[in-house]
């Protein structure tokens, strides 16, 4: 978090609530939905290409934010599978955008020590956005700091047929088949995702209450944190609200509160055997 606090001063409101924050219980891995650009646009009367454009300052803010705070992990989910059915005009636009994006931000990225990956169904991208992507990838790969990741052309269920269909194959190459056992080890490691911490904390923008085929296995136990800010509006002070709200919460993943169980004395249940039967008419 030092980096951080050298780019605040004390009075900002923002150092206020990093103030709070305690480093040693910050998420190693946060994930976001990116939602509410067309609804940014329709509000001020605009294409909804210029919402999306504008979500683009949004992601420079949080992913220098989460360098800056020494995270490990930030994946945004940038383009579903479903975004498809979306008019091409806008597709086409947000393809030339992500490749913008890449250009513009490859010396932020740099400069912010973050190493740049990708998951989805990359083989479906425009070429000229893959060969952009690729290109920026290669150049962080030396990188050590934040893990930044991009989900394009994304599906929740996809990654799992993938994942499975991934299984399969290796089985079969190596003439395994009817010995395949699928664990949940094994299939956590074919995913896209193999090699990286499941996310700690969902963000999701713009109020809606679904995850939107978002990370479906890997987000089994994440705490889900959603906002009815709308991702261009999205700043700095909005993740670390996000982040003071994670660390007032509780993960239990599965398991009891650690609350002392208060001593009892023993005479309370010194009980004579005859007042543990039970009556006949039960």
């Amino acid at each position: 978090m030092k980096e951080l606090f050298k780019v605040l001063s004390q009075g900002d409101p923002d150092w206020s609530i990093a103030a709070r924050l305690d480093p040693r219980r910050l998420p190693a891995h946060i994930a976001i939905i990116m939602d509410g650009n067309g609804r940014w646009a329709k509000q001020r009367n605009i294409p909804r290409i210029m919402g999306h454009r504008a979500g683009v300052n949004s992601v420079r803010t949080v992913v220098e934010t989460c360098a800056q705070l020494g995270l490990e992990a930030l994946t945004l989910y940038a383009f579903s599978v479903e975004n498809w059915k979306r008019p091409r005009t806008e597709v086409e636009s947000l393809w030339r955008l992500l490749r913008f994006y890449l250009r513009r931000e490859l010396e932020n990225l740099m400069r912010n020590n973050v190493r740049l990956t990708a998951i989805g169904r990359l083989d479906a991208l425009p070429v000229a956005a893959r060969k952009e992507l690729d290109a920026v990838i290669a150049k962080t790969s030396s990188n050590r700091g934040l893990r930044l990741t991009l989900a394009i052309n994304y599906s929740g269920r996809a990654e799992l047929v993938d994942a499975v269909n991934s299984l399969l194959e290796n089985a079969r190459l190596r003439g395994k088949l009817d010995q395949l056992e699928v664990t949940e080890r094994s299939l956590d490691d074919h995913l896209y995702t193999a090699g990286l911490k499941d996310p700690d904390l969902l963000i999701r923008t713009s109020g809606e209450m679904r995850v939107s085929n978002f990370l479906l296995w890997q987000i089994a136990y994440s705490e889900l944190y959603v906002t009815e800010t709308l991702w261009p509006d999205f700043s700095r002070t909005d993740l670390l609200e996000a982040l003071y709200e994670y660390q007032n919460r509780e993960r239990r993943f599965g398991g009891l509160t650690r609350t002392p169980v208060p001593l009892v004395d023993e005479e309370v249940f010194d009980f004579e055997d005859e007042a543990l039967e039970i009556p006949a008419a039960y």
